[in-house]
């Protein structure tokens, strides 16, 4: 089910190789359960709704996953570089200095 969180495919394809780039890599053991995607929305959706994580809705992965690759992400400063990025290219679109300076 889509939220108005969630993420478009427009928006995902956007994201999806630069969080490639910014997120932490870490050693597979087996493959995931949980998409990256899957992992943002729910990220997104406990964000924007100010919910404990515990309330997620159900079709979301598990609120202990999608809590555990917050916590990964922000201590890994990849939520914040992902943000200059993103505040960078919003920028550069509208022909002003990538740097915030005038």
């Amino acid at each position: 089910m889509a939220y108005s969180s969630s993420l478009t495919d427009s928006e995902w394809e956007i994201l999806a190789p630069l969080l490639e780039e910014i997120l932490p890599q870490k050693k597979q053991t087996c493959p995931p359960k949980w998409s990256k995607r899957e992992i943002l929305d729910g990220i997104l959706y406990q964000l924007k709704n100010g919910c404990n994580w515990e309330d997620l809705p159900k079709d979301r992965p598990p609120y202990s996953s999608v809590y555990w690759h917050y916590k990964q992400w922000r201590a890994a400063g990849a939520i914040d570089s992902l943000m200059q990025v993103l505040h960078q290219q919003v920028r550069e679109q509208v022909k002003k200095s990538p740097n915030g300076h005038a």
